[in-house]
């Protein structure tokens, strides 16, 4: 369903849109990927609303059937992607998990400013930021993802999580679609 509306105390949430998750091979090129995050994310700070930067550095506990990639990561893996251009007044959430709201502060930072609608973008599609639309809908916010600003690193979950997951959690569009709600329909 492609979106129809931002609320007027909308936020932009950028998900792992760092160096070390960058750097890996993706289904659409994440540099396109971060150049509309970027896009969104200057939008939202000309209409004074929200930016939040999050990034991961470890992962949840617990046996899995997939191994965990092994070795130490570099000491800038962490890192958010230098073309996000982050400024003070932007929210940082580091996670330990997949979703940005587990673990967190990300709900109490946003209802302390009134945010009833979430815009999500970033890497991994059907990890980061699925788990964090999925926490985001079960909060209660109106959620929307940029289509053209998510990838992963594997098609069929990028697409799952496109065609069957995020029209039940909200609304979904291309980045200058939210721009221009953003521009004229608030």
């Amino acid at each position: 369903m492609p979106a129809t509306t931002l609320d007027a105390t909308s936020a932009l949430v950028l998900i792992d849109l760092q160096k070390g998750i960058a750097a890996l091979p993706t289904v659409h090129p994440a540099d396109e990927v971060i150049a509309r995050g970027a896009r969104l994310a200057a939008a939202f700070r000309a209409q004074g609303l929200p930016v939040v930067l999050v990034n991961v550095t470890g992962g949840a506990p617990g046996r899995t059937e997939t191994a965990a990639r092994g070795g130490t990561p570099p000491a800038d893996w962490a890192e958010l992607v230098d073309a996000l251009d982050r400024r003070p007044e932007d929210i940082l959430v580091t996670k330990k998990q997949w979703g940005a709201f587990h673990g967190t502060g990300l709900d109490l930072e946003l209802r302390r400013r009134g945010v009833t609608q979430v815009v999500f973008a970033g890497i991994a599609t059907s990890i980061g930021v699925e788990s964090s639309a999925r926490a985001a809908h079960e909060h209660g916010y109106h959620v929307t993802v940029a289509t053209d600003a998510v990838t992963d690193l594997d098609e069929g979950s990028h697409r799952h999580a496109l065609e069957k997951i995020f029209p039940r959690l909200g609304e979904t569009d291309t980045t200058d679609a939210i721009l221009a709600l953003l521009d004229g329909d608030r």
